[in-house]
């Protein structure tokens, strides 16, 4: 089993998904409530979205599917 992080990171902050969208970290979370953002990954107390998932919603034109 390979374990090659050496294209970046897996998960991204809230803070590094704002600066990718360059948007400020409180419209983060307004989109986020809205639902407007792919659904992150919660690991206890820690909020963090997949870059994989963040890059293909940006790449499909920042829309959600009905289905979160």
């Amino acid at each position: 089993m390979s374990t090659d992080f050496s294209e970046g990171p897996l998960l991204i902050t809230a803070a590094e998904l704002a600066a990718l969208l360059q948007v400020s970290t409180r419209t983060l979370w307004r989109l986020n409530s809205a639902r407007k953002l792919p659904q992150p990954v919660r690991l206890g107390g820690v909020v963090r979205w997949r870059l994989d998932e963040v890059r293909n919603w940006i790449a499909g034109g920042c829309q959600m599917s009905s289905s979160r």
